[in-house]
């Protein structure tokens, strides 16, 4: 203490390097994060986003592990104690450049991950599985590395005591393999519409270790636990791809000609396939007398094919405005039945 009032440089040196060092520091992540954006700029990436976001505050800790080493050994500090800042700075980097490396390489699954030819959107616990990996091999190379720690026995232990966690956490970790499992069959991706046989409907919008997600067409949020789901028996309306035969009921009046009214729907049909830009013309629509009479009427089923499960309700309102149209322009009188034929209704969607 003495020496410090005596010979202030003892202290200044020390402050001044480390306040140097903390002003370079900024000074080079400003100019770095620039050269980033420009060159993400000129390329139209969206790499300087994942970068800046991943760098803006690990680096501020780089740069302050870097100043504090400096100090330090440029200082009086007594040896025996400055044998241990440089071990725990290398820890402090060592974890905080894992942790730094995980969030990039979540963000980069995230963002990259759905952009390839044929990919879907990624879920949450694929990227939490990426993150996680990352974080366990930094916290290896720190106790092999760093602290000299043989894993042998660590892993003995913890061989023995994950055995006890689970078996505590039954419930939890049926839920994250199951999650898993849904992830990487192929059965399920993001944005998919799927039917449970439980009744629940919508979009898939997530997958994460514990349930997954799902949009009601009426904007409701629907939870499922993962093992629930993995169990379920459920119609994906997305695979094997988006498209989907739809069909709509048609009846008309019961002494109509059944040729004619036939011929017309077909026509109207196979012109709604190409001006409805939701219908496709291959397959080519078709007509079925089905179920027939019914409730005084003649009831036929008007089949087509549409691009994807979003796009049925408007292709059904489309088409059915153009037989209603065509019908009563031709003189036919449509008559819908009051009560639905049995083994006619229509697909899902309405």
């Amino acid at each position: 203490m003495n020496q410090m009032f005596h010979d202030p440089f003892v202290v200044a040196i020390p402050v001044g390097l480390l306040v140097a060092t903390l002003l370079l520091g900024l000074v080079a992540r400003k100019i770095l994060f620039g050269l980033v954006r420009g060159w993400a700029k000129r390329a139209d990436s969206q790499l300087d986003v994942l970068l800046i976001d991943t760098l803006r505050r690990p680096i501020i800790l780089w740069i302050a592990i870097l100043g504090l080493h400096v100090a330090t050994q440029n200082s009086e500090i007594p040896a025996r104690y400055l044998h241990y800042i440089p071990k725990t700075l290398t820890v402090l980097w060592g974890l905080s450049f894992t942790i730094a490396i995980s969030h990039f390489a979540g963000n980069m699954v995230r963002f990259y991950g759905s952009s390839l030819r044929g990919a879907k959107a990624v879920t949450t616990l694929s990227q939490k599985l990426v993150q996680f990996s990352i974080l366990i091999v930094g916290v290896v190379w720190l106790l092999k590395v760093v602290f000299d720690i043989s894993l042998t026995p660590l892993l003995t232990t913890l061989g023995v005591g994950g055995l006890a966690v689970a078996l505590a956490l039954q419930d939890t970790l049926s839920n994250l393999f199951a999650g898993f499992y849904v992830s990487v069959s192929g059965l399920v991706h993001i944005d998919d519409y799927i039917r449970l046989n439980t009744g629940e409907e919508g979009y898939i919008t997530d997958i994460n270790w514990r349930c997954t997600t799902m949009r009601t067409r009426q904007n409701n949020l629907v939870v499922i636990p993962n093992n629930k789901l993995g169990q379920a028996i459920f119609t994906n309306y997305f695979l094997p791809d988006g498209r989907m035969v739809a069909s709509i009921l048609c009846g008309v009046a019961a002494d109509s000609d059944i040729d004619r009214v036939e011929k017309l729907l077909l026509e109207e049909a196979i012109a709604g396939a190409s001006e409805i830009e939701s219908v496709l013309a291959d397959p080519p629509p078709a007509i079925r007398f089905n179920p027939g009479p019914w409730d005084d009427a003649l009831i036929f089923q008007v089949v087509f094919s549409v691009s994807k499960f979003a796009d049925l309700p408007l292709a059904r309102s489309e088409v059915r405005k153009r037989i209603f149209r065509r019908l009563r322009k031709e003189g036919i009188v449509v008559s819908f039945p009051v009560s639905t034929p049995p083994n006619a209704s229509e697909s899902a969607g309405n």
